[in-house]
């Protein structure tokens, strides 16, 4: 595909103009020239870059591959809306929710607020949840990521590429002055607006370790504000914490689930830090830290004991994540929260065998919301290795001899 720019505007004869060409030697400021080939024809490909400073043509080249301005990709936002209505209406609740996890965007109290009132870097990634969901067959996006952070930027890049990537027959064009958010994008192909070359072929995305640290408690009040529930900490509990090059990531507490005389470990309090939300790598901190239970390691909640791990949560995208994976299995989907009268009566009765804490906690009970709660077993290598079975239909014919 051959691209011609020419863009014209009146070459104005003021004082100050005239002036300006002067002093700078600038015999036309009202011309802009620029050719390129693209070599997309073919048609095989999904996510395109149009990367180079501000003023050489990005725009103008975007929108020609589509064949004009219609094609930039402009949504407007309701203000007395939350954005979980806002974004496809008609829509499946399950699809909205997906999406605005799928891009990152998996703060539930975000969900409730318009989308003026959202930061930048969550208008960012609420737009691209937009455009998840409404599909557009071709889309042109301008000044991707200029206006958020450079970590959110790179991570928004990296989640709206797995996202979309996923629709099928879909073409986006993506205009950007920052070359860092590229290899995040693992784009088909890349014009280079500053030096006037093309690339086809998907680079390879950088990669980052996570190290996990057994802490206490102290870490808690940085990440409950990004919780989807208002918790306090978790009470008697092991906490985990992630950090890539010592900046806090994720964050998890364990704690003993008791049932007669069977002990198994109960993980809760997930979060991920919204700038790093859509990396893929809440998931498989939790994962790791249900290892270290089934091995019963050093940094196990249980040293020396083999346990397996449950997880409750009633956050739907994690629900479906849960379900896809696996080494988890599913075991309860409660509509209700239990008898918060119960709750209460049992913890006050706890309370009495411990006087030094029962004035602390007798007001406390648990359950009477209507959240829909999903519980889940972790298994590990055992459910990665069992073999799913399938039942099949009884025939109502013998069985041929």
């Amino acid at each position: 595909m051959k691209i011609q720019v020419r863009n014209r505007c009146s070459d104005f004869q003021s004082y100050r103009a005239a002036r300006v060409r002067s002093l700078f030697n600038a015999e036309k400021g009202c011309d802009f020239d620029l050719d390129a080939d693209l070599d997309i024809d073919d048609g095989k490909w999904q996510i395109g870059v149009v990367v180079g400073p501000s003023g050489s043509g990005k725009t103008s080249i975007g929108c020609k591959v589509f064949g004009g301005p219609e094609a930039l990709w402009q949504p407007e936002w309701p203000n007395d809306r939350p954005i979980v209505d806002a974004l496809a209406p008609g829509g499946d609740f399950n699809d909205v929710t997906a999406a605005l996890g799928s891009v990152g965007l998996g703060s539930v109290p975000t969900w409730l607020r318009p989308y003026q009132v959202l930061s930048n870097g969550e208008k960012f990634r609420a737009d691209l949840a937009r455009l998840i969901c409404e599909a557009p067959a071709t889309a042109v996006v301008d000044e991707f990521t200029s206006v958020v952070d450079r970590q959110i930027a790179k991570f928004g890049a990296l989640a709206f590429s797995k996202s979309w990537r996923r629709l099928l027959d879909r073409k986006v064009v993506l205009l950007t002055p920052h070359y860092d958010v590229i290899e995040w994008l693992e784009p088909d192909w890349v014009f280079d607006t500053a030096k006037k070359t093309f690339a086809r072929g998907r680079l390879r995305r950088p990669q980052f370790n996570l190290q996990i640290w057994k802490v206490d408690g102290r870490y808690w009040p940085l990440f409950e504000p990004h919780h989807y529930l208002k918790l306090p900490r978790m009470v008697g509990a092991s906490y985990y914490v992630g950090t890539v090059d010592g900046e806090l990531v994720c964050h998890l507490g364990v704690a003993s689930n008791v049932k007669g005389k069977s002990v198994e470990a109960r993980a809760c309090r997930l979060v991920v830090m919204p700038e790093w939300q859509g990396a893929g790598v809440g998931f498989r901190f939790l994962n790791e830290i249900c290892a270290m239970q089934e091995r019963g390691d050093e940094f196990a909640r249980l040293p020396g004991r083999k346990t397996t791990t449950i997880f409750h949560t009633s956050h739907p995208q994690l629900c479906a994540v849960f379900r896809r994976d696996r080494r988890w299995r599913q075991l309860s989907a409660v509509l209700h929260g239990v008898h918060k009268g119960k709750s209460k009566a049992s913890i006050n009765a706890s309370s009495r065998c411990q006087p030094q804490t029962g004035a602390a906690i007798s007001a406390v009970g648990y359950g009477g919301h209507m959240r829909a709660v999903q519980g889940f077993r972790f298994y590990g290598q055992k459910g990665l290795d069992a073999v799913p079975t399938i039942k099949l239909p009884k025939s109502k014919r013998s069985a041929p001899r």
